[in-house]
């Protein structure tokens, strides 16, 4: 079982973030006998709380590593000899022998069965034991110097787990690649205005960008659109100039005549609630000038081909991103610099990397937890091995 480590090297090793990929790492690095210091500025693992809305989405039911890594716009191929030594069987076998048993919902997401991040949490971190220092790193240096808000502190070994929203200044000494990062995974702000619809869900929709298809559920907001859907399209084209166009496909295609003519004197909303919420059937509706309330026998052959059209070819235009809204971000070290087979970086020996520093982001699904879970793994292998 990869998690099955023998100490090699008993160097003094920090990890710089205590966020899932630094705990995971710390932890693999205690259980070996490896003397190491978690440095963190605010909640330890405070991060996963929010994840899969509370309830940890913890991995995605994708056993294959190259099928796992083609879910990563960014790092696919990097991730490949990565996900090959710690995998998603890895990750359910891990959580298990800390206590933490997992569910795997029709959909593919992984989440303990508990249903709680804090439950995730509390095991992770009562497993753990090594030294937790509650200080804000300022900088760290090549001669493995760690300067926090307190004091200064020397190491073997340092490991960069300061997530992908903050934290590449403390780099600053170093001739390392970064990345400018970028939100990814967010709700997108559209031209159009869909605050009438705001919390409205359409189910199974299809969609078209550039060359690339997507489907999933879509989520209007005050600002424009979010939900799982919006989320990959997000994440994909997260370095895409604005403005974009999305093709939104809310049915299959079907013969609408034939459906007006079964259906004559049903008022023209409650037929399209056959494919869309009412909610959305009427504001749809407006949007070409028809009468909610029209009977159908009135729908003539001009107002049913805009009525077609809306449905299976409604566009949209993305004219940004919603602030703060971020989940994951893209960019970070760019993967050039870093060794994949032990996240060590290429120009500086005993300084590594994991997690979401890195310029690696998934899908939303249990991707970027993953990533956390096996590059955290990898670092600590290779360390605990002198590799």
């Amino acid at each position: 079982m990869a998690q099955e480590l023998t100490l090699i090297s008993d160097k003094m090793t920090a990890v710089i973030g205590a966020g899932p990929s630094g705990c995971i790492c710390a932890k693999f690095l205690s259980d070996a006998g490896v003397d190491v210091t978690v440095f963190e500025r605010s909640k330890y693992l405070g991060t996963i709380l929010p994840t899969g809305g509370g309830r940890c989405n913890l991995a995605h039911a994708d056993f294959d590593f190259k099928s796992l890594a083609h879910n990563y716009p960014r790092g696919e191929k990097f991730l490949y000899s990565i996900f090959s030594k710690f995998g998603t069987d890895d990750t359910l076998q891990f959580f298990k022998s800390i206590g933490v048993e997992t569910c795997i919902q029709d959909d593919g997401r992984i989440f303990p069965t508990s249903n709680s991040s804090s439950d995730v949490r509390e095991k992770l971190l009562k497993s753990i034991k090594c030294k937790f220092v509650n200080e804000e790193v300022l900088k760290i240096t090549p001669q493995y110097k760690v300067k926090t808000n307190k004091s200064e502190y020397y190491f073997d070994n340092i490991v960069i787990a300061t997530g992908g929203h903050s934290g590449y200044e403390i780099l600053k000494d170093f001739d390392i690649n970064i990345i400018p990062p970028e939100p990814s995974l967010v709700g997108l702000i559209t031209k159009e205005d869909f605050s009438p619809l705001s919390g409205v869900s359409v189910k199974d929709v299809k969609a078209e960008c550039g060359k690339n298809n997507f489907s999933g559920d879509v989520l209007f907001t005050h600002k424009g659109v979010s939900g799982p859907l919006i989320y990959t399209i997000s994440s994909v084209f997260a370095r895409e100039n604005m403005p974009y166009k999305i093709r939104l496909k809310f049915t299959k295609d079907f013969d609408f005549q034939k459906l007006l003519n079964d259906n004559p004197h049903k008022e023209i909303k409650n037929l399209l609630s056959k494919f869309i919420p009412k909610s959305f059937a009427q504001y749809l509706l407006e949007t070409i000038n028809i009468e909610p309330e029209l009977p159908c026998h009135k729908i003539n052959g001009t107002m049913r081909d805009l009525i077609y059209k809306k449905l299976t070819d409604f566009e949209i235009t993305v004219s940004g991103k919603v602030p703060d809204g971020e989940v994951v971000t893209c960019g970070g070290v760019n993967l050039n610099e870093i060794n994949p087979r032990t996240m060590e970086s290429k120009k500086y020996k005993g300084i590594y990397f994991c997690g979401e520093v890195l310029d690696i982001d998934g899908l939303c699904g249990g991707y970027n937890l993953q990533n956390c879970w096996s590059t955290g793994f990898v670092c600590a292998d290779a360390i605990i091995h002198n590799k």
